[in-house]
């Protein structure tokens, strides 16, 4: 009866590392895209500071 048991105790467990697997992976994607997200953002942030730059500088030249 130990070795049923045993296996039948086994039988479970090859489908919580895939369910771990399916929720690392997950994980893994969300990183990605709020690494990609924050990536995307830093460089509109950099394009924007660079226009208002210009603008600003624009705006000097007119005002003298």
């Amino acid at each position: 009866m130990d070795p049923g048991a045993g296996a039948r105790k086994e039988r479970p467990k090859p489908r919580e590392p895939a369910a771990r697997l399916e929720k690392a992976k997950q994980r893994s994607a969300q990183q990605e895209l709020k690494q990609r997200q924050r990536a995307e953002i830093y460089a509109l942030n950099r394009v924007m500071t660079e226009l208002e730059q210009q603008q600003f500088d624009s705006f000097c030249k007119q005002m003298q």
